[in-house]
């Protein structure tokens, strides 16, 4: 049994395929990436993916304008720090 904090491989699997045709995706990723939420799926990616991420792009302080810029450079939208 799954503990709900947690979940394993197929739960979270089964919520990555929720959220892929899920109209607010790009909000909730940017939700959970600005708010360095830990726990769970989140606009289609893991906690572990999320990390990362947030790992690769330490310069990035505003997922959502990067995310909702909607452009395939996150370079060329993302906010920085100065």
């Amino acid at each position: 049994m799954a503990d709900a904090l947690f979940p394993d491989g197929k739960e979270q699997r089964r919520a990555r395929r929720i959220c892929a045709d899920c109209r607010v995706r790009p909000e909730c990723l940017a939700e959970a990436l600005d708010n360095r939420l830990e726990w769970g799926v989140w606009g289609g990616m893991t906690e572990r993916e999320r990390r990362r991420l947030l790992r690769e792009r330490p310069d990035v302080t505003s997922w959502r304008d990067v995310l909702l810029a909607g452009q395939g450079t996150m370079a060329k939208t993302a906010k920085v720090k100065s």
